[in-house]
């Protein structure tokens, strides 16, 4: 019983100081579609430190929370723009945007082509 109070306590307090060092930051993105929310929450899925992402499309803001001792936001938005999209100030990386398909490029580009209702794309 004894031993079993002992590692309660230990794993209380590897959560507890864990903790401490997790926040949450809100990135504008270029996000158009389902496809480039689905990119970047991948991208950020193996960025190391990253606990958890997820793109609102409608705001086209993406939600991070992640490990302050293992990454920060410049990482975060750089892992984003690697992808081919804008985050923050930091513009997309060109060579990967050129690789982004026709529905994911930014409204203006003349290559970015719309979807209709329920093609998939999240453009509903």
């Amino acid at each position: 019983m004894k031993n079993f109070i002992v590692i309660l306590l230990v794993a209380v307090s590897a959560q507890v100081f864990a903790q401490k060092n997790v926040t949450e930051i809100e990135i504008m993105t270029s996000a158009q579609c389902g496809m480039c929310k689905d990119r970047i929450e991948k991208a950020l899925a193996y960025e190391k430190g990253v606990i958890k992402s997820e793109v609102d499309l409608a705001t086209k803001k993406v939600k991070v929370k992640y490990n302050t001792k293992k990454t920060n936001p410049d990482k975060i938005r750089l892992a984003i723009s690697n992808v081919g999209h804008d985050a923050d100030d930091i513009a997309a990386d060109p060579v990967a945007y050129e690789k982004l398909p026709a529905c994911c490029r930014k409204p203006g580009d003349p290559k970015k082509v719309e979807h209709g209702p329920g093609d998939g794309h999240g453009h509903e």
